[in-house]
């Protein structure tokens, strides 16, 4: 059975940008671009090009070095936008025009003061308009999870007819469940005339903690690019992270859907943009955070030092991380102990173990982690000498 391929759409040049206190320069933006490319997403996002000088000089630089990616320009549905960021992108191997307008009654009545029927009539000016200058356009329905079905059906057919190539169909506010997403990804595929013949893309936001999960229920009911950012950055509650949809897929291989990411970069990539950002993630953040693969409980972790796959669902090599850490705690076990104290050079007796252990949940009482420093300290108070060289 052939695997399905899931196109990444990193933005985190643009939507993770757009965070407080987030904001890069073009030598920044440059480094991670760079490294987007080398970990292997489908589409770079760059920026909006026409809302600042600096994000259009970003734009342009960054369509200058990249090798493999589409370098992608967000824009509304107007001509200025179009036309500025069809400059920026001159020099990209492989531009893609990101054009849309809000969908949702909410948009069309209060953000448009309009009409669905003069929506749609925007829509496709704009997406015609982007493809007398690249060949790649990409429409956006913001607020696509609050859209009628119907209605969002509608305009798709309607800007396919005017040349998309790909639908990004937005849950801009974070509000579908994943089964609501997911059915309103199968509708379309199922209702709108020439989406075959389209990519459609998920874009989803993290409000209520679901972004992951309908990005998943997106492409399981027929997407297949997913818009995302490293770390799950982005506006309010962030993104779809791209580190979790990409382990996900790969951890699950009978979804038949798989994406061209080196998941070995995915670390490193994460630490990058932490440090270009200043956003440090939380430490039980899936797959990349702190504690992803760190162990504490003693149940856990003599499971974990028998046999790693009792308690890793995922090899931290795979994601670019060395190995498991098993933390020193009170409520860690005489396997940790023996564990962490071999690694520092101390091939423990099973009665030099029994001795110590209490000692060990003593200190350990009044410390939060008992570090390699400590194991010295309680070796040399037994008079317990290295006898194996550490690991």
């Amino acid at each position: 059975m052939s695997i399905n391929n899931v196109q990444i759409f990193d933005t985190t040049l643009r939507d993770g940008e757009q965070v407080p206190g987030c904001k890069l320069n073009t030598e920044q933006k440059l480094i991670i671009a760079n490294r987007l490319d080398i970990l292997g997403v489908d589409v770079i996002e760059a920026g909006f090009p026409v809302s600042s000088p600096g994000d259009y000089n970003s734009v342009l630089e960054i369509s200058k070095i990249v090798k493999n990616a589409t370098v992608c320009g967000l824009t509304r549905a107007n001509q200025k936008d179009i036309e500025v960021a069809a400059a920026a992108l001159k020099y990209a191997k492989r531009p893609r025009i990101h054009t849309g307008i809000g969908t949702s009654d909410s948009h069309i009545l209060y953000k448009f003061n309009s009409t669905p029927d003069k929506i749609v009539e925007r829509a496709i000016q704009a997406v015609s308009y982007a493809k007398k200058f690249v060949e790649d356009v990409e429409f956006y329905a913001e607020d696509a999870g609050r859209t009628s079905n119907e209605f969002l059906a509608k305009i798709c057919e309607q800007v396919i007819k005017a040349g998309a190539t790909v639908l990004n169909i937005p849950d801009t506010t974070g509000y579908c469940l994943p089964d609501e997403y997911g059915a309103k990804i199968k509708f379309l595929k199922e209702n709108v005339k020439g989406i075959h013949n389209v990519t459609i893309s998920c874009h989803c936001h993290n409000d209520l903690g679901l972004a992951t999960a309908n990005a998943i229920a997106g492409v399981q009911n027929g997407a297949r690019q997913i818009e995302c950012t490293i770390n799950g950055i982005g506006e309010r509650a962030g993104n779809t992270a791209l580190e979790e949809v990409v382990m996900i897929l790969k951890q699950h291989p009978y979804l038949n859907l798989d994406t061209n990411i080196n998941t070995k970069l995915l670390y490193a990539t994460s630490q990058l943009v932490q440090q270009s950002m200043g956003m440090i993630v939380q430490p039980n953040k899936a797959i990349i955070g702190e504690n992803a693969f760190a162990h504490s409980s003693g149940i856990h972790q003599d499971g974990v030092i028998k046999n790693r796959e009792t308690y890793e669902i995922i090899n931290p090599a795979d994601v670019g991380v060395n190995v498991s850490s098993i933390i020193l705690t009170a409520r860690s076990g005489r396997a940790a102990l023996a564990y962490r104290s071999k690694n520092v050079g101390y091939d423990l007796t099973k009665v030099e173990l029994d001795d110590i252990y209490p000692q060990f949940l003593q200190f350990a009482d009044h410390h939060k982690e008992v570090n390699d420093n400590d194991i010295h300290h309680l070796m040399e108070l037994n008079h317990i000498h290295k006898t194996s060289i550490a690991i």
